[in-house]
């Protein structure tokens, strides 16, 4: 499959690119190698071969759950700009 430099043309007025002569014909001559490559892929036999999403197994990093004391309220408002019967203290937000 070739493709032809109007359809370059057609497709740069589609995104709105300013291409001059130069860069219409660069653009053809790459855009032509990648079809060429991946026509390439597609002539590969690939009967037989599991389709897979990545290229390494993947698996979740989660931790076993551990049941561990809390740090307490009274540390975790040790450093709060303002603290109010054991909560934090917030600017009203909401009229």
């Amino acid at each position: 499959m070739k493709i032809t430099r109007h359809e370059v043309e057609r497709v740069a007025v589609l995104a709105r690119l300013a291409l001059t002569d130069k860069e219409l014909d660069a653009m053809t001559g790459q855009m032509n190698q990648l079809l060429d490559y991946v026509d390439t892929l597609n002539r590969l036999d690939t009967d037989g071969i599991v389709p897979t999403a990545h290229a390494v197994p993947v698996e979740n990093a989660f931790r076993d759950d551990v049941v561990r004391p809390s740090i307490g309220s009274e540390r975790a408002l040790m450093n709060a700009p303002a603290a109010a019967d054991n909560y934090f203290r917030v600017p009203k937000i909401i009229e």
